[in-house]
């Protein structure tokens, strides 16, 4: 079937039932016709001649049509009729899924298979699965998937569905993702609307495409041969998902001119779904003035109270029905301790709220690029939370600052994020989009990418070489940011033993044949200061003889190379984190043994990024020094030549080799 917007796997889908096609979007309470015959429509449609562009896919869509019947309360039944064909064995795992949640309804769903030697079978009773919600590993949910596992699936089989569901009561939007990793010959997208209901559409990847009006107020898209999107070779790249073409109707508030007009309605439609639910109770009240007291500025209450959420409240996810969506009463999240990303943010809010800071909802998706501001949607899969900022503060601290239309300026942080501090934000937010949820002054706002000085490590070395190649050293690091956040958690969700496996695992990657003699972690409390790692190494062998000469790397550990190739680019670069990254090495030489070659110095400077290195002699050290700064965390494909060039400096110069001579 159509891949969906799978939602991340550790985060609750803000408004995942506007997301999902039939892949999972269905509730199964109907019945399979095991007895019917295959539909006129499923027939035709598999007649369809198996284009040329689709012989190196695995399977073909040959027809997909959507048909969404709106009531005068805005709750639409929708019905999906898909053909699929398997070109190739591993094509076989394309198949019929429907999920249900307890406020949903499949009035049937069936599927049938016509063979490659024409003979035609009904999907029984015993070709069906059922599995619950398995996207979030811990998780309590009322949705479950209904999955299809027809006969006679093999290459040159056709595989016929259809379904009919009534959707959501509060869903008012169909997002049509028409664009998979396999080719589709036809698709349709039809919505009936009742008389006067008005309706808006927006396309990201791809150009509009006008609807025809097959009857008062009832609108059909139609799309042929649609190529799949190819990501498997593509390095570098973002998310396919938020690559992947779609378009998105509205019936409901946000069907208004003007695309300001239909995010401030997103925005006002969130902020009256939860509504309440961050009223305090006295026990937070009692909480906050606990934590509070003392505080000397809008810092330390905003990071006391931002460091209990992220320490206290475990992340649980529950979700039944609505609960999926609206988040529980801050008083029930403070006194059970856990809470899903829109659970943590409505405590956040409730707790700022008794300290006198005004705070807001900012649904979002951690995939960057998936939330578009051209196109006006409830997609998404994951909640933050936007706190105002005092007229005129300024703190060095608060770095994660956007500033709203009306000129307020607010500090995004991520509750849901358990070590990254306030001020700071995560990589994968970075240079996204979300929803200022804020009734009348609800927007869309582009979040912040933070300057490199906000992330990053320093990393110092100091290593004794000896005359048979074995390199013995200290290496001490420091990381801040983002990338200590990453090492925070590490920590968090592991042993004494995974982390020394996970750390000689990665030493040995960078140092072949390393082998990690000790290790200590330095972990502050606060997440605001650094968190170091200090560790021991040898490597037998490091530097290979050559006659008389021993040839050595001077850049010792450490890899900052990102994967690329010299095909023509169309996709946007993904950078991964804007940051800073210092190294220095000192490498004591062996007696007898001086330096005849060192690698030449590099400067490149690309203006998304920088990156210097220089090996110099001192005495009977050689000492190896390198900056890199990012500065964005994506670039456009029209760069493409500019960050080869500096991949191709950054994988030089990691490769880069210094000769010693005896004297």
């Amino acid at each position: 079937m159509t891949s969906p917007l799978i939602s991340h796997p550790l985060r609750t889908p803000v408004l995942v039932a506007v997301l999902l096609t039939m892949s999972s979007g269905f509730a199964f309470g109907g019945w399979f016709g095991r007895d019917k015959q295959i539909p006129d429509w499923g027939l035709e449609a598999a007649k369809t001649h198996t284009p040329d562009y689709a012989k190196d896919a695995s399977a073909v869509i040959l027809f997909d049509e959507y048909i969404e019947t709106v009531d005068a309360q805005g709750r639409a039944l929708e019905r999906e009729r898909e053909a699929i064909r398997i070109l190739k064995p591993q094509g076989r795992g394309n198949t019929c899924e429907v999920s249900y949640d307890v406020n949903e309804k499949v009035n049937y769903f069936r599927v049938w298979t016509i063979a490659a030697d024409e003979k035609q079978y009904a999907a029984q009773d015993t070709d069906f699965s059922e599995e619950g919600d398995t996207k979030i590993p811990t998780m309590l949910s009322t949705r479950k998937s209904r999955i299809a596992h027809p006969p006679a699936v093999d290459v040159g089989a056709t595989i016929i569905c259809e379904s009919e569901e009534m959707l959501e009561p509060f869903s008012q939007e169909k997002v049509w993702s028409f664009q998979t990793g396999i080719p589709v010959v036809f698709q349709a997208l039809e919505v009936d609307l009742p008389p006067g209901r008005p309706h808006s559409q927006a396309w990201h990847n791809h150009a509009p495409v006008a609807p025809v009006e097959v009857a008062p107020n009832h609108w059909r898209w139609e799309l042929k041969d649609e190529q799949a999107l190819s990501l498997r070779d593509v390095p570098s790249r973002p998310d396919g998902v938020a690559l992947r073409a779609r378009m998105s109707v509205q019936w409901g508030d946000a069907a208004v001119e003007g695309n300001d007009n239909q995010w401030r309605a997103i925005g006002k439609w969130v902020t009256t779904l939860e509504a309440n639910r961050p009223d305090p109770s006295p026990e937070i009240v009692a909480k906050v003035q606990q934590l509070i007291a003392g505080a000397p500025d809008f810092y330390a209450k905003v990071s006391r109270i931002t460091e209990f959420v992220q320490k206290n409240i475990r992340y649980f996810v529950v979700m039944r029905g609505i609960g999926g969506l609206q988040a529980n009463h801050a008083a029930d999240i403070f006194r059970n301790q856990y809470g899903d990303c829109k659970d943590k943010t409505t405590l956040l809010i409730s707790m700022l709220q008794v300290a006198g800071i005004p705070a807001f909802y900012v649904p979002v998706d951690d995939r960057r690029g998936l939330v578009d501001p051209k196109v006006p949607s409830l997609a998404g899969n994951h909640m933050i939370t936007a706190i105002e900022i005092p007229a005129g503060l300024q703190d060095p601290r608060v770095k994660a600052i956007v500033k709203a239309e009306d000129g307020k300026r607010y500090l995004i942080f991520d509750p849901t994020d358990e070590r990254t501090p306030a001020g700071n934000l995560g990589s994968a937010l970075q240079g996204s989009y979300g929803t200022l949820a804020a009734g009348a002054s609800s927007q869309i706002i582009a979040l912040p990418v933070l300057e490199p000085e906000a992330n990053g490590t320093v990393q110092a070395g100091k290593f004794l070489l000896q005359p048979d190649g074995t390199l013995t050293g200290a290496v001490d690091t420091s990381h801040i940011g983002p990338e200590g956040a990453d090492l925070r958690l590490f920590l968090k969700y592991t042993d004494e033993k995974e982390r020394r496996e996970a750390w000689e695992t990665h030493v040995a990657h960078e140092v072949p044949g390393a082998v990690l003699d000790s290790f200590q972690f330095v972990q502050p409390s606060e997440f605001d200061k650094p968190i170091e790692f200090h560790y021991k190494v040898t490597a037998h062998q490091y530097a290979h003889q050559a006659g008389t000469m021993l040839l050595l790397r001077p850049r010792v550990v450490g890899s900052d190379a990102l994967p690329f190739d010299d095909k023509p680019r169309t996709m946007p670069i993904d950078l991964e984190a804007t940051g800073k990254w210092r190294d220095s090495f000192d490498i004591a030489l062996p007696a007898g043994y001086v330096v005849d070659e060192t690698p030449d110095p590099v400067d490149v400077d690309v203006d998304f990024a920088s990156y210097k290195s220089a090996v110099s002699v001192k005495g009977n050290l050689l000492h190896y020094e390198r900056e890199y700064v990012v500065r964005q965390v994506e670039i456009p494909a029209t760069k493409a030549a500019d960050f080869r060039k500096l991949e191709r400096a950054i994988l030089g110069d990691e490769k880069g080799t210094a000769v010693l001579k005896k004297q």
